[in-house]
């Protein structure tokens, strides 16, 4: 997505928020919005997203601005649910749902409000240092040791279908892993970077962890799974931080997730892939 940059923001430049402020207040009741409707499947999720909108925009305009923006997406995905399905309709409905959360929010954040902030850092002719090398192996190794032993043991890997044929096989693969370049698309390019122009980065980082959660929660990473997901949460924004690298923040992700993958088809069939140690 090349655009021109805008000429400014329709509703004026972000201002710095305290943690202990109005805005903030606002931001976590839309954490606790995301929280209802994907943790709890409540129906007044909608309701506390939309006054966490409603304060935002009387603490600023411009935060008021991007916090509608985040809730817009958070409300296209929760047109459905989440919960791992496979079957060819919902694997397409997911998929195009999905999809809106990050198109339209984008277009509505660029055309409508003018306005650039959610960006796809490429960081293009620079090669991957040595430690972020290094990182991967990180991610990998841990994520052997760590993640069948949460899904075998919490029993969560019964939140996804037991795969039989090669074609589930497949759309398990293709959707455990477009499900995490999405995470990154939207949780983190556009949910923690417009929280981060007006929160310090760790207020900005947890709000978005909760909100990710949430969603992960849903998806069915349940019983201890936020001990897993909400470290992974945290850690994502700071790599994408300090790399500065969309492609490499979404390579760290498809390394943990190739993980799940195979953890969960291990978890449904022991008899195939015996590579885990748990």
């Amino acid at each position: 997505m090349v655009d021109p940059a805008p000429s400014g923001p329709v509703l004026g430049h972000p201002v710095p928020h305290r943690v202990l402020s109005p805005g903030f207040l606002a931001a976590l009741i839309v954490a606790a919005g995301a929280v209802l409707m994907f943790g709890f499947q409540s129906p007044w999720g909608n309701l506390v997203l939309l006054a966490g909108v409603g304060l935002g925009l009387l603490a600023s305009r411009p935060l008021g601005r991007d916090l509608g923006v985040i809730a817009l997406g958070l409300l296209i995905v929760h047109t459905i649910s989440v919960e791992a399905d496979i079957t060819w309709p919902r694997f397409f409905l997911m998929g195009a749902v999905l999809t809106s959360a990050v198109v339209i929010p984008y277009v509505v954040h660029r055309r409508l409000l003018r306005d650039d902030a959610i960006r796809y850092p490429r960081r293009t002719g620079q090669p991957w240092s040595r430690l972020e090398w290094a990182w991967l192996g990180f991610v990998l190794v841990t994520a052997w040791l760590v993640l069948p032993r949460y899904f075998i043991h919490s029993g969560a890997y019964q939140n996804w279908p037991a795969v039989q044929t090669p074609s589930e096989v497949g759309r398990l693969f293709v959707g455990v892993n477009a499900v995490g370049i999405w995470d990154e698309l939207f949780f983190i390019c556009m949910v923690f970077t417009l929280l981060h122009r007006h929160f310090p980065f760790w207020a900005a980082n947890v709000v978005t962890s909760i909100i990710f959660v949430s969603f992960l929660w849903e998806l069915g990473y349940r019983s201890w799974g936020p001990f897993l997901t909400i470290p992974f949460a945290l850690v994502q924004a700071v790599v994408f931080t300090k790399s500065k690298s969309l492609p490499y923040t979404i390579t760290v992700h498809l390394l943990f997730d190739l993980i799940v993958f195979l953890s969960i088809v291990h978890a449904h069939h022991p008899q195939w892939l015996p590579i885990f140690w748990y």
